[in-house]
């Protein structure tokens, strides 16, 4: 299988591919689709979030038919190997294929969702196609929190079905996503001279992973195992106090490593002891999950400040108990975890500790809960937290006349539809929020391990997703004019 350029779904992806478009850096890539509908006469409304929408009328015979609505962001994630010496913000993909995947050398490719950006330009495109008229939603900053779709406004939509393109898995669906809360803590702590040894802890080799779809399979977070192996030091009657702690950089990712830089009047063997036997507590605990869990003490050079005893306590004592992972499951869908929370991001700057929590739930009182939870325990221990962010989630519709048309096109084409909700969020809450009864699917061709430099994308699917997005399209358009 190779990457067509004569095809129009081919043709459009390598475009966008040439256009620099990380989060916040989607400016080039969204005056590129509004220069796109321009020359072909579409009327189009680029907002200060650079959102596009591009409105294409219906062909002959459906000009009056329901709006459909398509989505898909620009943005996408940039992530390159170490030996990579791409500049994201400069730089075309360098895209290849091998063995009928498409690939981009030593980053991610984009596909997430640069597949639904070019279905649409492709769709926008095509005057061959039978369709009701279109509205093609081009958002931003999905990739850093929904960002873009949360700047549109309920004005913005004008149809009640929405096809949102940043699904996958070919003739598979989406059936929900979660709400999330953004949750952002500091604490200043209060320092002092030092004049103990300086230790580091060092915790490593976990799994981590997406903070939605891994949050259930037990895999350990090490901003959380590290505050645990100190607290459980502190009862052995070690006495220490916090200098620096740095661990995670993303909250929608399970922080994989943290390093805890603090002082101690306890021999460097008294404090092995302790970190060792917790660390084989923790073995135990993890061995079927995270294996690879490695804790390590080092010495470190003196160091002229540390926290005071209270600011020490305060702030381990709080890494101690805030509550993190998986909560709650559905009762209602087999295997879909409701409700969780992701400590992922701590570090010091000076004398302040920052933290990120991202929370999630397809419920909003579920989620209320949760903030609630962060909040007392934020108060008591003297930190400071305020919510940077928030959105509702996609509730489950038990019945959908767009899923139902998914379904009746898979199976011309000998397939079954799947159906799974997620714990993710989806820009489809927010739409959901917006337009209240809109019906929603998400669709999309295979692509994996996205968000890595290993993501690739099935040519073949590619191909054949296409042709199935434009015969939804049409069955839209076909239901309407008998």
């Amino acid at each position: 299988m190779e990457f067509d350029l004569s095809k129009p779904q081919c043709y459009w992806f390598k475009k966008i591919s040439e256009i620099p478009r990380g989060s916040r850096n989607e400016k080039a890539v969204s005056d590129f689709v509004v220069k796109f509908a321009e020359e072909r006469n579409l009327k189009v409304k680029q907002d200060a979030a650079w959102n596009v929408i591009v409105d294409k009328p219906g062909s002959p015979g459906h000009e009056y038919d329901p709006v459909l609505i398509l989505q898909a962001h620009m943005d996408m994630v940039c992530e390159k190997t170490s030996d990579s010496d791409h500049d994201f913000e400069k730089d075309p993909l360098d895209l290849y294929v091998e063995k009928g995947w498409l690939h981009a050398r030593g980053t991610t490719l984009g596909g997430d969702d640069g597949n639904g950006v070019a279905y649409m330009l492709a769709v926008l495109d095509d005057d061959t196609l039978v369709h009701p008229p279109l509205e093609c939603m081009f958002t931003t900053a999905e990739e850093i929190g929904l960002v873009g779709a949360q700047k549109l406004v309920p004005e913005d939509l004008h149809g009640d079905r929405l096809i949102s393109l940043d699904g996958g898995g070919e003739h598979v669906t989406g059936l929900s996503s979660s709400g999330a809360a953004t949750i952002h803590m500091s604490y200043e702590m209060k320092m002092e001279p030092a004049s103990d040894p300086a230790y580091e802890l060092y915790v490593y080799g976990l799994k981590g992973g997406h903070s939605a779809a891994m949050i259930d399979r037990e895999r350990a977070n090490a901003l959380k195992l590290a505050a645990r192996i100190l607290e459980e030091a502190e009862g052995r009657g070690i006495s220490l106090h916090l200098v620096s702690l740095d661990g995670g950089r993303k909250d929608n990712a399970i922080t994989r490593e943290s390093r805890i830089l603090f002082t101690s009047s306890a021999s460097y063997a008294e404090l092995e002891s302790s970190v060792k036997q917790s660390a084989a507590g923790i073995h135990e605990e993890l061995q079927y999950s995270d294996e690879g869990f490695a804790a390590e003490l080092k010495q470190k050079d003196p160091v002229s400040e540390q926290a005071d005893g209270d600011s020490s306590a305060e702030l381990l004592d709080f890494l101690y108990l805030i509550p993190d992972g998986f909560q709650h499951k559905s009762m209602a869908i087999p295997g879909l975890t409701l409700t969780s929370l992701n400590l992922g991001i701590l570090y010091t700057d000076g004398n302040k500790a920052e933290m990120q929590i991202l929370a999630r739930s397809a419920i909003d009182s579920a989620l209320d809960h949760m903030i609630g939870q962060v909040k007392k325990l934020s108060q008591y221990m003297g930190v400071q937290a305020q919510i940077l962010g928030r959105y509702k989630g996609w509730n489950y519709k038990e019945d959908s006349d767009l899923r139902k048309k998914f379904a009746m096109v898979l199976e011309k084409h000998g397939e079954k539809l799947e159906c799974h909700a997620s714990h993710g969020g989806l820009e489809c809450g927010i739409f959901s929020g917006m337009r209240p009864g809109i019906d929603i699917i998400t669709f999309g061709p295979i692509c994996l391990d996205v968000h890595s430099p290993e993501e690739r994308l099935d040519l073949a699917s590619f191909d054949r997703s296409y042709e199935m997005l434009r015969e939804m399209i049409t069955a839209c358009a076909e239901q309407e004019s008998n």
